[in-house]
């Protein structure tokens, strides 16, 4: 990041954070009360730096008020906390949808082939400099910090994995002595959900993760997150590997 650049985010992050912003967090997104008061500055900053760069735009309808802003900046810099970040270097702009979608779907498979069609979504990272969300699931997962499932956090997480030059469950990881044991265990973890979804097996991973690496990284991002416990537990490994790349231990925050 350039000199002018670093001072001018420090000055937006100067500024009072406004009161109606914190009771917005207070109110649809219960994990910041869990944080540390450290820990709540640094994503207040994060918030305003991103709100001030990033453009909302709603579709179908949806009127972008401060609530849809402020509820899914914070879960998208919740990813960025205690990291050195570019705030999504390549991302522009957030649309908005009131709820689910339709959108075109277009896929090749292992064999070649390739599948076309409609599909209804909650979200995308389009990868033209845009993130699409459905307002009620991004308001479902900032409230929900149960549920395994975040769409915010899945498709920031595409944004995350797309700095490294591709989406393919490889994001740029902070220390160069992380790459073989990130590679190994993702690729052990993912091969393992493959196996257990084509012998239709339950798993506690969302079996969309099984798609692709990509899909993979996204899908425990939101576990990591929203689950922290349970995939401590039965993916100790890949937990660790989450930690180390995030800078956070969630579990940490949890009652």
């Amino acid at each position: 990041m350039g000199l002018l650049k670093r001072r001018r985010r420090e000055r937006i992050r100067r500024r009072p954070f406004p009161p109606a912003w914190r009771a917005i967090l207070e109110r649809t997104f219960p994990r910041y009360l869990r944080l540390s008061s450290e820990d709540r500055a640094e994503l207040e900053g994060h918030i305003q730096v991103f709100l001030a760069e990033k453009r909302f735009e709603g579709a179908a309808g949806l009127a972008i008020t401060d609530e849809v802003r402020v509820t899914i900046a914070a879960q998208a810099c919740f990813l960025l906390l205690h990291r050195d970040t570019d705030f999504y270097p390549s991302l522009y702009s957030i649309i908005v949808y009131p709820a689910e979608y339709v959108a075109s779907h277009h896929r090749q498979d292992e064999k070649g082939f390739v599948e076309e069609g409609l599909q209804v979504r909650l979200g995308e990272a389009s990868g033209r400099g845009a993130v699409v969300l459905s307002w009620d699931g991004a308001l479902r997962g900032a409230s929900d910090i149960e549920d395994c499932r975040n769409v915010v956090f899945h498709e920031f997480a595409h944004e995350l994995d797309a700095e490294s030059g591709s989406v393919d469950g490889a994001p740029l990881l902070p220390e160069r002595s992380m790459y073989l044991t990130w590679a190994r265990t993702l690729s052990e973890e993912w091969h393992a959900l493959r196996a257990r979804t084509s012998r239709h097996e339950p798993t506690d991973l969302d079996p969309y993760g099984a798609t692709n690496p990509a899909e993979f990284f996204a899908v425990v991002t939101e576990c990591f997150f929203q689950r922290p416990r349970q995939l401590r537990e039965t993916h100790p490994k890949l937990y660790e590997e989450l930690e180390r790349f995030y800078r956070q231990d969630p579990t940490s925050s949890m009652p």
